[in-house]
């Protein structure tokens, strides 16, 4: 009897081994891989990864995620959509350096992905929102940096979390593809992203084609009639410096929902019933007939529940073609009665319709409603108005210029938009809405424009003599300040214009409305970078010369003092290795420089990227550190002002089309005249990582504090690795530390980049190493000028041997400047900072 018994509990005992073991199977490893027919699965169980067949006649396998708790199986994500494995050989398997690669029973590569950060213990691991993601595990310093995501790759399917938008830095995008069919997986004809071209909005497009627009973002929703607050989830359009995306989270954890883009180019947000055991439609997208983008042309409107759906703006409006458009053609809309003629116009407000395309708009965050009228009023391509953020009492603006496009009726948005009229035609207006005919309210009409005339026709003596006083007193402080401002302000470390410096810097102004025109509204597109001074925008001027437009931001930790100062430092100078100023814009609150475009971008994009650095052989970057060696020796020694840059960095190093390198961003520079070679200050401006130790904590900088700043790029140059939070298994140092323990130990071969072992030249190797070192030297005396760092690159001669690097262990300078008690540190996005030391 106890025989009989001890055999099913064996086979009991077994059969909770076999759960447990699939239990813990949560991560992939380098030595733990999903192979087909086994899986791994989130910590709560509710997504699990393994390999799948689309349909059941198939012998295709896919890498998919589905939801494990329901059912149906519905699959979220695929990894190799366009590659399908024909057999069940396949194995997804992680390798060095953090790299997950899907093989076939041929151990051939058939998907796989990338990552710029190498990890020691690479670990994929689904998480319970779905997100497949893989980091370091063991490694403290890594261990929280994402060196991939699925999330950042979306199929046809947005989870909560996942983001459509795009990082202006890496360039990288998310949005969604539709399936080929819902059998087939790879892509197919249907996307749906978030449009930043302008103002954000969501487009849904087959294949260049759009088909539907959500309206734009308005702080609380898109101003279409489909997303609206709701119990299941909220959602909202982030906007930060470096990227702009839609994402929403599920109020109730417990709630399944999913926003699927269909086959047949239907959005839909779906909620999982568990009575039902199955999926309940809550929307789609496109909903109805109007949702069809620009249906009714220019100036048309759209409305479901009259027939003809199509109708023009108001009674202001015709149709351009009415022969097509009584026969349902709707497409060339309708066109104003009374063409506008820009000194006269006035504006109408209309309410309860869908806001117009944003694609030929231009928006700011700050403006109220009457100033954005006035910007508008101003221009006469300006066509329409409103605010931004209808959140509160409503903020910003946002202008729309030419047609208005895709127009819908929308009556319980409660939005307000001000239309561009003819003088003539701001009498009583009759808007095609939902009812017949309703009178909207005209905001500026030809009365109130006489009763204006009037009154100043009856106050002018007392606004003459008002503006007359205004005058003489702005004239007063005028001069006063141009005064105060030709002296050399040594506490704040900014250049002014002296005696000698208030000859004409011949520099050309550009108009406001030509930038505007060149970088297309200031299109998010158009945008190439941010730094402290504000956004970057490539912009082409009419004859085809492309330009880099640096515009001043109101939130930018630098301001008008850098600014000029960059003006004045950079204006007059003329090296092939320093970025070439073309002009600047200064109209009202906007200032802007222009520069020479460099199609390259900036240094740290190739160097520190796992796979641009490949771009960059030995031959390459030795013409880069001696191409910035030549354009410091040109600002210490070569130009008309003596100039230290203060900043030199490799996000400051711009490369144009040959690859030659362009010192840029003078906002920080100091100049110099005479012989004079140093100076101190209160304000210590720069980047964590390339300042010097006499810099960084005494507020002195010189020509040798530069050199210190070289030394350090140098060496990033030669390993493609961050001297600020460098990390080494062996030791605490940064990179300067671990180059001068591997020089010491004449192993400093093992310092460079492994993409640079096939073209490197040898002794060029290991001098630009040893000149590295001497420039980041602890004491400035020690340390070479850059005529003679030019002449050690260019020549075969005996050099000294480098002393102790400054700053060579890892440290944290905020809290070694606290524990001092010299003053406090004030960082910007971990990037430039400005340290105020008290005397």
């Amino acid at each position: 009897m106890e025989e009989a018994c001890a055999l099913p509990s064996f086979f009991f005992t077994f059969f909770i081994l076999i759960i447990s073991n699939n239990a813990i199977d949560t991560t992939i490893t380098k030595t733990h891989f999903v192979t087909d027919g086994n899986t791994i699965v989130s910590s709560s169980g509710t997504f699990e990864l393994g390999f799948f067949t689309p349909r059941a006649d198939s012998k295709n396998r896919y890498v998919g995620i589905w939801y494990k708790k329901i059912s149906t199986g519905t699959v979220v994500w695929v990894a190799n959509r366009e590659t399908p494995i024909p057999d069940k050989s396949g194995v997804l398997k992680i390798i060095d350096p953090g790299i997950l690669v899907l093989v076939n029973g041929f151990n051939q590569t058939v998907w796989f992905t990338n990552s710029s950060i190498s990890a020691q213990n690479p670990v994929a691991r689904l998480l319970d929102s779905g997100n497949l993601v893989v980091n370091d595990e063991k490694n403290p310093e890594t261990e929280h940096l994402l060196l991939w995501q699925s999330f950042d790759y979306p199929g046809d399917t947005f989870l909560p979390g996942m983001k459509l938008g795009k990082n202006f830095v890496t360039g990288k995008e998310w949005y969604l593809s539709s399936w080929k069919s819902k059998v087939d997986p790879s892509q197919g004809g249907y996307t749906y992203r978030l449009d930043l071209r302008r103002y954000p909005q969501l487009v849904l497009s087959k294949g260049s084609t759009e088909q539907f627009r959500s309206g734009p973002w308005n702080g609380v929703r898109f101003s279409g009639p489909h997303l609206r607050p709701n119990p299941f989830y909220k959602y909202g359009v982030v906007f930060k410096n470096d990227e702009v995306y839609y994402t929403y989270e599920l109020i109730n954890s417990s709630v399944v929902s999913r926003f699927v883009l269909n086959p047949n180019g239907i959005g839909e947000r779906s909620t999982w019933i568990d009575r039902t055991h199955g999926w309940m439609l809550y929307l789609t997208v496109p909903q109805d007939t109007c949702d069809s983008y620009k249906l009714c042309g220019p100036y048309g409107v759209c409305n479901v529940d009259k027939s003809p759906v199509c109708g023009c703006l108001s009674d202001k409006f015709v149709p351009k073609d009415p022969k097509n458009w009584d026969m349902t053609d709707w497409s060339s809309g309708c066109v104003r009665m009374t063409p506008l003629d820009c000194h006269n116009d006035g504006f109408v407000k209309f309410s309860g319709i869908k806001m117009p395309d944003t694609r030929q708009s231009w928006y700011n965050t700050t403006m109220t409603l009457e100033e954005c009228r006035e910007v508008c009023l101003k221009n006469c391509s300006c066509t329409a108005y409103t605010n931004l953020d209808v959140r509160g009492s409503g903020s910003g603006c946002l202008l729309w210029f030419h047609d208005l496009i895709d127009l819908r009726v929308f009556t319980d948005n409660g939005l307000n938009i001000y239309i561009r009229m003819a003088s003539s035609d701001l009498g009583k207006i009759h808007i095609w809405t939902l009812q017949d005919s309703t009178d909207q309210q005209v905001v500026y009409h030809s009365k109130k424009r006489t009763i204006i005339i009037v009154s100043l026709a009856l106050f002018s003596g007392m606004l003459l003599f008002a503006l007359s006083l205004a005058f003489y007193v702005w004239q007063k402080k005028k001069k006063l300040h141009l005064k105060k401002e030709e002296r050399m302000d040594h506490n704040s470390g900014q250049l002014y214009p002296n005696k000698n410096q208030k000859e004409d810097l011949e520099l050309p102004f550009f108009d406001l409305a030509t930038i505007v025109d060149s970088t297309n509204n200031f299109s998010i597109y158009n945008k190439i970078g941010e730094g402290g001074f504000g956004p970057v925008y490539k912009g082409i001027l009419g004859g085809g010369q492309e330009i880099a437009v640096k515009r001043l931001s109101e939130y930018s930790t630098q301001g008008p003092n850098e600014f000029k100062n960059e003006v004045i430092c950079i204006a007059k100078l003329q090296h092939r290795n320093l970025v070439k100023l073309l002009g600047c814009c200064i109209q009202g609150e906007e200032k802007m420089l222009i520069y020479e475009y460099m199609p390259n971008k900036s240094l740290d994009y190739f160097i520190f990227d796992q796979t641009q650095r490949t771009l960059l052989d030995w031959p390459k970057r030795f013409q880069i550190i001696n191409g910035i060696a030549r354009g410091l020796l040109y600002l210490h020694q070569d130009s008309r002002l003596r100039i230290i840059h203060r900043d030199l960095k490799a996000s400051n190093i711009l490369l144009d089309i040959g690859m030659n390198p362009k010192i840029s961003d003078f906002g920080m520079a100091r100049s110099f005249g005479g012989n004079e070679m140093a100076g101190n200050t209160k304000r210590v401006v720069g980047t964590y990582g390339y300042m010097s130790p006499e810099y960084a904590l005494d507020g002195l900088f010189s020509v040798k504090s530069d050199a210190f700043s070289f030394g350090v790029l140098v060496l990033e140059i030669m390993s493609g690795k961050r001297n600020r939070g460098f990390y080494h298994p062996d030791h605490h140092l940064n990179l300067l530390g671990h180059a001068w323990i591997l020089y010491k130990e004449d192993r400093s071969m093992e310092l460079i980049d492994e993409s640079l072992r096939d073209s490197c030249d040898l002794f060029e190797v290991l001098r630009s190493i040893h000149v590295g070192l001497l420039c980041v030297q602890q004491h400035p005396e020690d340390r070479p000028s850059m005529s003679t760092v030019v002449l050690m690159l260019g020549s075969e001669g005996v050099l000294p041997r480098p002393k102790q690097p400054g700053f060579f262990t890892e440290r944290n300078l905020l809290e070694a400047d606290c524990s001092s008690s010299k003053g406090t540190i004030n960082s910007v996005n971990e990037m430039t900072i400005s340290m105020l030391h008290a005397r």
